[in-house]
């Protein structure tokens, strides 16, 4: 079942993905022929694993859909806006009934009711036409040598008044399925290959010739130089250039009958006696699909190792300090060497751990596809440093947060194409989709080019509910704060998508559970731009160990800045909050045993110190007793009893016993901005 599943999300995501380029393609009128195959073989390919498994209700949804898309690939059904919905909603179907495996959901209602619009939509055939090949002057016997398939391409570039060629080419046979993969691809950059059949050759020992039929709007001397080799001839049919020696009347006479192909038929090359054993034995691929929570024991192993080099390393010390001297060098070197080797590997497992944030903005452009069309909004989706990498978990922990931030975008940020256009703007809603790398955060911004949010009016509402009893002192910025509050929206009417005042406080701490922080810019009329900040990875981290109030903390050393000695005379308070002079601006402070409620049982020390922390542009100073240095530290969840808990990450251990809190300095921070320290 986990092999069916993990093959099967790869199959389901990838025709979603090419769908999505079919719907972009349809757009503009100019469908690619080899995009709408491999739809079909995706969905053929799908079929044929769900049959082999047993999976029935996935097997016939698949097939019904490889029907409609084997029709529409033949020409015989149009590609109309009609179709890619109930292409779309099928896809979408098949991806539920995969998923519902695992939890035992069934879908057949669903399934019964995709099956009706897919055969109806599949045996909704075009009117008939003559034929526009008679005008190629094409024999009969071409015409048979040309699979269903074959016949539709030509037909379709006929009527695009495309020139139609027939290219004869000879190749060594020790070297023609590589010289006749280089012609393909040049000839695919100018036009189409529409068939490419093998025929007799004047010498057969030593080669092999082919046929290739070629639609262009380039002329003969073009395609000539397009294939500058030896042992190749160009005619272009339906004009007296098309010598009977040449066309393609040479391929029905002597080559032998050839399966239905969508692409080259190559000749295998001979195979030594006693060798076809062990060349088709071996695997070409060089991956290993692994799952996760192998990944996150092999983790766990790795963490609890760091632990016990630090406890390795704290004897080596202890060892000196007592007057080891010659034990504690050789322990302390064994350390360092334990220190090196386990850097090594933790960076390894993490690098497995990792994956492109494509692999998000893919599923996105789904969501962007399907929500515009249900809108019945124009929407372009453009996506920048989809190579940016992170950690799988965390990719997977903000999807959720992103497919609201799409909707909310789509639903209330773009408008119409009637008022855009009124507007000056460009008829086509845009969505930018961007990740690149800060440091040891990843930032991913998502932004549109709709209405924007209307401050007075988002002040207005917090007015109304009471989160503020005067708009006085109320910057834009705080303002824009209030949408991460729950039960807060600015929609007039509530829509399937949105306006129930349910979601971006969700977002907000779908994020921070993942140390992330999200912040939100925007100017009316314009749009808006919603910046997400995201660690690249929480599993072993740098720490810095903090003392205060009799307790020790750790502070993620990614979010640390630098450190300040300082005394109550460096601080300073405006407006009943302190503040520190840093260089030329101005730092909020915060005392962690106030912001957790810690009795001090100690006075504070004259000399403190100043931790300078900060996530994407926000920076705060964090009052602390002492330092305590740096550990490589493994952060374990506190479950769901302590979720609540603002400014906590989770826990960590020290390796002599000892268990400490971790600071999420994210929620730190954007408790402090709001609270006012």
């Amino acid at each position: 079942m986990e092999d069916f599943l993990a093959e099967a999300e790869e199959i389901t995501e990838k025709l979603s993905t090419d769908l999505g380029g079919l719907s972009d393609c349809a757009d503009s009128g100019e469908c690619d022929p080899d995009l709408l195959n491999a739809i079909f073989r995706g969905a053929h390919s799908l079929k044929g694993l769900a049959g082999m498994f047993g999976f029935t209700d996935i097997q016939g949804l698949a097939h019904n859909l490889e029907n409609l898309l084997d029709s529409l690939r033949l020409g015989k059904v149009t590609l109309t806006p009609d179709t890619l919905n109930i292409l779309f909603d099928s896809m979408e179907l098949l991806g539920s009934v995969v998923r519902g495996l695992g939890t035992g959901e069934t879908y057949g209602e669903a399934i019964a009711e995709a099956t009706q619009r897919l055969n109806a939509c599949a045996t909704a055939q075009k009117s008939g036409e003559g034929s526009p090949l008679q005008k190629l002057g094409l024999p009969e016997k071409v015409l048979n040598s040309l699979t269903e398939y074959e016949e539709h391409r030509l037909v379709e570039n006929v009527k695009k008044g495309r020139l139609i060629y027939s290219i004869h080419a000879s190749f060594s046979i020790m070297s023609f399925d590589q010289d006749l993969g280089e012609i393909t691809e040049a000839l695919k950059k100018s036009g189409e290959v529409v068939s490419t059949l093998p025929s007799a050759s004047a010498t057969p020992e030593s080669s092999i010739d082919f046929e290739i039929l070629f639609g262009t709007e380039l002329d003969r001397e073009a395609v000539l130089n397009l294939v500058d080799r030896e042992n190749i001839d160009v005619a272009q049919l339906g004009t007296a250039s098309a010598a009977p020696g040449v066309s393609a009347a040479s391929v029905a006479h002597e080559s032998a009958p050839v399966a239905p192909s969508t692409g080259p038929v190559m000749a295998a090359p001979a195979t030594p006696a006693g060798q076809a054993d062990e060349m088709t034995a071996k695997s070409m691929s060089r991956t290993v699909r692994v799952d996760i929570g192998k990944l996150d024991d092999l983790m766990n192993i790795v963490g609890e190792l760091v632990l016990s080099h630090s406890t390795v390393a704290a004897l080596a010390i202890r060892m000196r300090l007592e007057g080891f001297s010659s034990l504690a060098i050789e322990l302390g070197k064994a350390a360092k060497g334990l220190e090196r080797k386990l850097t090594e590997l933790q960076k390894g497992v993490m690098e497995i751990r990792m994956i492109p944030v494509g692999q998000l903005f893919e599923k996105m452009s789904r969501i962007v596809r399907k929500v515009s069309r249900e809108q019945g909004k124009k929407v372009d989706l453009k996506t920048f440093g989809a190579d940016t990498e992170l950690d799988k978990l965390i990719i997977e922990d903000i999807a959720d947060p992103m497919v609201h931030i799409i909707r909310n975008a789509i639903d209330h940020g773009l408008e119409t194409s009637e008022d855009r256009v009124a507007a000056g703007k460009p008829e086509r809603g845009t969505i930018r989709l961007s990740s690149y790398q800060k440091g040891n955060h990843v930032v991913i911004e998502v932004s549109d080019d709709g209405r924007g949010f209307n401050i007075e009016k988002v002040k207005k509402k917090a007015l109304e509910k009471g989160l503020i009893k005067t708009l006085e002192g109320v910057s834009d910025r705080d303002a824009l704060d209030f949408i991460f509050l729950p039960g807060f929206s600015t929609a007039d009417t509530v829509s399937e998508l949105s306006g129930r005042g349910v979601g971006m406080d969700v977002v907000k701490n779908n994020i921070a559970a993942v140390s992330g922080m999200v912040d939100i810019e925007s100017e009316f009329g314009k749009g808006s731009r919603i910046i997400i900040t995201l660690p690249i990875t929480l599993a072993i981290i740098k720490a810095l160990l903090i003392f205060t109030a009799g307790r020790t903390y750790a502070i993620p050393i990614t979010s640390v800045l630098e450190t300040i000695i300082a005394t109550d005379r460096d601080i300073d308070t405006v407006e009943r909050k302190e503040v520190y002079q840093l260089r030329e601006t101005t730092l909020p402070l915060v005392r962690l045993e106030r912001f957790f409620g810690v009795t001090r049982n100690t006075p504070p020390p004259a000399e403190f110190y100043v931790v300078v922390v900060g996530v994407a542009e926000k920076r705060l100073g964090v009052i602390v007793d002492d330092l305590m240095g740096q550990q490589d530290i493994v952060i374990k969840s506190l479950g769901e009893m302590f979720k609540g808990y603002r400014g906590i990450t989770g826990a960590a251990d020290l390796g002599d016993q000892r268990t400490i809190l971790v600071l999420d300095v994210g929620g730190i921070i954007g408790e402090a901005f709001r609270s006012g320290g």
